[in-house]
């Protein structure tokens, strides 16, 4: 897969799933197992703003050349799924989340994901390092 249609895809899902999170956020909640009270609620529409911005940036970035900038967006993205890739599990391990099958589908993705930015971001040739 190219770089370009990897940024797509994702780019893509994010603006969807961040659209989702900022207007539903009781269905994300209810989907975990989680009770839709004013306090969660608030806190999946924060990230809802932040998948939606990040996935603005790839979008917006998809077509650049290979730049120290490229580089960087796509190690801060890497990061960005590395880092939510635990939260949900250990949530569930805590009795916080309580659908395992609510959070599987979300931890796969952080990963692949994770995996994708991290794969581009080691084939990004600016001519420095």
């Amino acid at each position: 897969m190219h770089r370009r249609t990897f940024l797509t895809i994702v780019g893509t899902l994010g603006l969807v799933i961040g659209l989702v999170a900022l207007c539903f956020p009781a269905a994300l909640l209810a989907g975990k197992g989680v009770p839709p009270e004013p306090a969660p609620s608030v806190w999946v529409r924060e990230v809802g703003v932040l998948i939606l911005a990040l996935s603005t940036i790839l979008l917006l970035i998809r077509g650049q050349p290979d730049t120290p900038a490229m580089r960087a967006v796509l190690w801060g993205s890497s990061i960005v799924h590395g880092g939510l890739l635990p939260i949900e599990i250990v949530a569930w391990h805590a009795g916080v989340i309580m659908r395992l099958d609510g959070i599987v589908p979300n931890s796969v993705l952080h990963l692949l994901v994770a995996i994708g930015f991290v794969f581009f971001a080691r084939r990004v040739k600016t001519g420095t390092a």
